[in-house]
This record gives structure tokens, C-alpha cells and sequence, in this order.
């Protein structure tokens, strides 16, 4: 059983940056690989990054390629999602998710654990 509380949400202006934090609890955070996802009002939720159990392999959805960078420190149980030169596109509730699939998972239904998300605002 893994939980995940995101934070590091808020409101910012078109072209800032905000980091986004994602606390795990348990001891086998090292075993999990981890998402960021996000959804839009009457919009489905979305894949954004996710990162190897290792740290070693990346992936990011098109859309945020070249701004964002995930990244995570198991001694610390805790994922991290960059987010640099933001759009208004960008606003979303953003969500951490935990995976014990292998492999390239970029789907939600790969996804065991869920956070209760943290909400990123752009204005223009």
C-alpha cells in the first residue's frame, strides 16, 4: 500500500515555473515507477511524465517536452515534476500516480496509487 500526497500547486503567470512535489509513504516507494497526470475541467485525465523505478528512464507527453523534467529521491520517498515556461494550457488539477508495472506506463489504468491532486493555474 503506497500513499501519495501531492503539493506545490498555485497560481502563476504564462512563462513562470512552479515544482511540484509528490510524498510517498511505505518502504517500497523504490519498487514503484511514478507518473504525473493531470485533467482539465470537462477534460479526460492525462499522462504528463513518468519515471523508472531507478530514476534512469523518462518519458514525457508531447505537450510539456522540453519545459518539464520529472525526477525522484527514494531516500526521501518523494517524485518531483518541474514545470517550467508555463502556458494557460498548463492549468490542471495534477496528480501523482505509483505503478508496480515494468515497462513504458503511460496509461491511467497502469496505475495502482493515486494522489488526491494539486491544482497548477496559468493566467496569461
Amino acid at each position: 500500500q503506497v500513499q501519495l500526497v501531492e503539493s506545490g500547486g498555485g497560481l502563476v503567470q504564462a512563462g513562470g515555473s512552479l515544482r511540484l512535489s509528490c510524498a510517498a509513504s511505505g518502504r517500497t516507494f523504490g519498487s514503484y515507477a511514478m507518473g504525473w497526470f493531470r485533467q482539465a475541467p470537462g477534460k479526460e485525465r492525462e499522462f504528463v511524465a513518468r519515471i523508472s523505478w531507478s530514476g534512469e528512464h523518462t518519458a514525457y507527453a508531447d505537450s510539456v517536452k522540453g519545459r518539464f523534467t520529472i525526477s525522484r529521491d527514494n531516500a526521501a520517498n518523494t517524485a518531483y515534476l518541474q514545470m517550467n515556461s508555463l502556458k494557460p494550457e498548463d492549468t490542471a488539477l495534477y496528480y501523482c500516480a505509483a505503478s508496480l508495472r515494468g515497462g513504458s506506463v503511460v496509461e491511467v489504468y497502469e496505475y495502482d496509487y493515486w494522489g488526491q491532486g494539486t491544482q497548477v493555474t496559468v493566467s496569461s
